[in-house]
């Protein structure tokens, strides 16, 4: 386990989200080593896909960048000694993607 208070540096989560978010990785960081990065990233996204409905992505790891689309209050990025951690809620322009795909009516025209 990494040493240290987790140290939140954006997030747009309720406070519940935030604590619950932070108690996983804590939970994670004592089950797992903190090298084992897939293993925390699976055990945090499965529980708030369990907890909140599907579609959390989870990123555990010590240097990484990110640019994502996430669902409004739905993300938290925070650190754990030197481990980061990026959780969101992915979210999906619908009505552009809708034009993207061709439906299955139209193929069969």
């Amino acid at each position: 386990m990494l040493e240290g208070k987790a140290i939140v540096g954006e997030t747009d989560m309720l406070q519940t989200m935030q604590k619950d978010a932070l108690h996983l990785a804590a939970k994670a960081l004592d089950i797992f080593e903190a090298t084992e990065s897939t293993d925390i990233a699976q055990f945090i996204k499965k529980d708030f896909d369990r907890a909140y409905g599907p579609g959390w992505q989870c990123v555990v790891g010590m240097d990484f960048s990110s640019f994502v689309t996430h669902n409004h209050g739905c993300f938290i990025h925070f650190c754990v000694g030197s481990l980061a951690i990026l959780l969101f809620r992915g979210a999906v322009n619908q009505s552009r993607e809708a034009n993207l795909f061709p439906t299955f009516e139209a193929l069969n025209a």
